[in-house]
């Protein structure tokens, strides 16, 4: 038997590989009698990525969000899991070669995401800090509460202030998120927390390419979030690209910034795994058809961010969305128990539940079914859907609790250091 000790069966083997929005819901979805399912993640649990700026922000702990893989999956019959890194697919063999060994499929399932885009700027992704895994959201964590520490120590006020100057580059969700959060913390938690600190120089910029915030949004909603970001005392630079960064000083087309905080929020790419041919892709992603599968290869299939589809009912390919992974990853388990019962299968077609960003406390923006309307109803809005998507009831019930504690309390998580972040030199 080969390393990752899964067995031969006579049934058909369905590699998937991610444990994302797409590869988890397919793998729960799936009938397993007709075939054997076999899960890869360099990670063993699931995570929930619109959240992850309330864990760098300590608004939830990293538990609220992430949930075992093997725990989801553990009465699914035929059914691997393998924490392993994928690292070359072999279309011709049907085989895929990860950290553990080589692995035969019937069907490939290729849900391995999007990774941070730094557009080929090497000094930007060294010094820089992203946040697209929960890793990541822990080294951000870390990282702001430790400058704030070392602040304290600063006698130079220059060196004191680029402690505590944020910049967070990319206007879209999760730069204005994790904006309004940071300005949240500043007026609600870190005078409590530093009172030793002049909390009011802390300076947090938010800095967009393109002439407005949200851009794939109405522009009403890019109006309200600009609004709700200036009134919070975010500052917010539109038209500007980030050129360069050294650690210290962030030199844009525009404006020069010294800071020892610079969050990449910019922009991401798919994360396409070695072997997959150039002719296969379209702007960075695995090109599909509508029903999900490479045209040359039927055989596998491509779902979530690393995919780029056109539908008929979308003039654009699909956006790089948690609900398009979702209903990708339902719709695909659907095709495989349908054609393992010879039964017709339909292409796929996206249904748009909208889009939204939270700003902050009573703040968010809502586009849904034609209407935008933003504040307190659209934050109940947010609320109430992001409750709903996560994994499990027990999740749910963590993150509601911490959300009315904060509310209530003008507080927010337990803000420790549990292992020390060290930036690049």
């Amino acid at each position: 038997m080969p390393a990752h000790n899964i067995p031969n069966l006579s049934i058909p083997r369905i590699v998937i590989l991610g444990g994302g929005f797409a590869g988890l819901k397919l793998a729960r979805s799936i009938n397993t009698r007709h075939y054997q399912v076999v899960l890869i993640d360099q990670n063993n649990y699931h995570t929930f990525q619109p959240l992850l700026y309330q864990v760098a922000t300590a608004g939830l702990e990293p538990d609220s969000i992430a949930y075992p893989l093997r725990k989801t999956l553990k009465n699914k019959a035929h059914t691997h899991i393998r924490m392993a890194a994928v690292e070359s697919i072999d279309l011709e063999s049907k085989e895929v070669l990860t950290s553990i060994g080589k692995m035969s499929y019937s069907y490939l399932v290729i849900a391995t995401g999007a990774e941070t885009n730094y557009f080929g700027n090497e000094q930007i992704e060294k010094f820089a800090v992203p946040m697209k895994s929960l890793t990541e959201s822990l080294d951000l964590r870390s990282l702001i509460l430790q400058n704030f520490e070392s602040s304290l120590n600063q006698k130079d006020l220059n060196e004191s202030d680029s402690l505590m100057n944020f910049v967070v580059v990319g206007g879209g969700p999760t730069g204005v998120e994790l904006a309004g959060a940071l300005a949240e913390l500043k007026k609600h938690v870190l005078p409590k927390d530093y009172p030793d600190l002049d909390i009011r120089r802390m300076q947090i910029n938010l800095l967009e390419a393109a002439p407005r915030l949200l851009a794939a949004m109405s522009e009403k909603s890019s109006r309200y979030s600009l609004k709700y970001l200036e009134r919070m005392g975010v500052n917010v630079y539109t038209d500007t690209a980030v050129q360069d960064y050294n650690g210290k000083v962030v030199k844009t087309n525009k404006e020069i910034f010294e800071t020892r905080n610079l969050i990449w929020a910019a922009g991401v790419k798919g994360n396409v795994p070695k072997g997959i041919d150039e002719k296969y892709l379209e702007r960075g992603r695995i090109k599909v058809n509508e029903f999900a599968q490479l045209s040359e290869h039927p055989e596998v299939f491509a779902l979530g961010d690393v995919s780029i589809m056109f539908t008929k009912k979308f003039s654009k390919p699909l956006p790089m969305l948690g609900s398009v992974a979702q209903q990708q990853g339902s719709y695909l388990a659907k095709y495989f128990n349908r054609m393992a019962r010879n039964q017709q299968v339909r292409p796929f077609e996206y249904s748009d539940k909208g889009t939204m960003a939270t700003v902050g406390r009573n703040r968010a923006v809502v586009d849904l079914l034609g209407m935008t309307y933003g504040g307190t109803l659209a934050w109940l809005t947010w609320l109430f859907v992001h409750l709903m998507l996560l994994v499990d009831f027990r999740s749910r019930i963590m993150v509601f609790i911490n959300w009315v504690w904060n509310y209530i309390r003008f507080d927010r998580g337990t803000r420790l250091i549990v292992r020390k972040f060290e930036q690049k030199k």
